[in-house]
């Protein structure tokens, strides 16, 4: 047990440390890693949504799906499987995009975002916390999306191949792929392609064999007193602080800070629907990520859910931006909220009739 705290430990501080390179090579200030983000940019690369700031196909996003399966494909562990509530965990992870889109970053890009000096991001962790208490309070009380089970091989393999064929994409930048012009937003802002899914291909081995999720670390702690996936967030924490601090990357304050707002409310609400949509998902979309690299079709669903929520939030302008939340986003945050309770709340309560009878 100690050994596999000090590997994990070892692999935060190296995710940490590319996190910080890759946006000292050219990503967007904060955001070496950002799962929401990274979505976001390739759902409008391929005409999910049309807004022009946005559009660009992350090669990092492809190189954590390809890692995780070369690593699962080596030691064994490729295992397609499904089954479990697939529309659900579509709802799910489309509501999850969108209360990150409001805060404007997943899980992974918060702690960045905090080893940058941006203090919006306490406000988002402390909602963040709150929702994943909220799904351990219905956790502990029998809630369930039901057993996956066995697939084949094929059904596994599908969406690593796709994978493929989005770098390929990237690589050919046919006309009917979407790029961000140079200088017009974030989307224009990125490292070269080769050391971006490099960067990808090792978080994604990395993650995978330490089983790295923000949702799962904090869930670990409050129910079972366990800090061993949690020791893996701080130090990527601990590895990109020191390295914005050498770089001189590190701004502490509230205002001015890059692609973030300071409406502290839906901040706090916007995590807190990432936080609770995750733990009933059983993952942070990172780890949704990695999960489907292994071959879980479930995670599959939920990633599709997340390129659904990114295209709805901005062809519908339910996406924050520096200026702070829309009015859109702030019903559809309230809406993510709702449904979430009621699908908490009826999956519980099969659950608690499926154990009586």
């Amino acid at each position: 047990m100690k050994n596999e705290k000090i590997v994990i430990v070892i692999a935060g501080i190296i995710i940490g440390i590319i996190s910080v390179t890759l946006v000292l090579l050219g990503n967007p200030a904060n955001m070496g890693f950002c799962i929401a983000c990274f979505v976001r940019d390739t759902a409008g690369a391929l005409g999910l949504h049309r807004a022009t700031a946005v559009q660009y196909i992350r090669p990092e996003i492809i190189g954590l799906v390809l890692g995780s399966c070369l690593m699962a494909l080596s030691k064994k562990e490729f295992s397609p499987r499904g089954g479990s509530s697939p529309l659900t965990r579509f709802i799910l992870g489309f509501f999850v995009m969108i209360g990150a889109l409001m805060f404007l970053g997943c899980p992974f890009r918060m702690i960045l975002r905090l080893a940058g000096g941006d203090l919006n991001a306490l406000v988002g962790l402390v909602g963040f916390i709150c929702g994943i208490l909220a799904g351990i309070f219905f956790l502990n009380r029998g809630y369930t999306l039901k057993r996956t089970y066995s697939l084949p091989k094929i059904e596994g393999v599908i969406f690593p191949v796709i994978q493929i064929v989005f770098l390929s994409l990237l690589l050919a930048a046919p006309a009917f792929i979407y790029f961000t012009e140079a200088g017009a937003g974030p989307g224009a802002k990125h490292a070269a392609i080769a050391i971006s899914l490099a960067a990808g291909i090792l978080v994604g081995i990395l993650a995978q064999r330490t089983r790295l999720c923000m949702v799962g670390g904090i869930r670990d702690l409050v129910l079972f007193r366990e800090w061993k996936l949690l020791l893996g967030f701080l130090a990527i924490l601990a590895s990109a602080f020191v390295m914005n601090t050498a770089t001189g990357n590190l701004s502490v304050g509230f205002a001015n800070q890059p692609i973030a707002h300071t409406d502290g409310l839906w901040n706090f609400l916007g995590m807190l629907t990432v936080g609770f949509g995750s733990t009933l998902l059983g993952g942070c979309p990172l780890r949704q990520m990695i999960l489907a690299g292994e071959g879980n079709t479930d995670s599959v669903i939920t990633v599709i859910g997340l390129f659904a929520g990114a295209a709805f939030a901005h062809n519908f302008s339910l996406a924050s931006s520096a200026k702070g939340p829309t009015t859109n986003g702030m019903i559809a945050v309230a809406i993510g909220l709702v449904v979430m309770l009621i699908i908490a709340v009826v999956n519980t309560r099969k659950a608690a009739a499926t154990v009586n009878n």
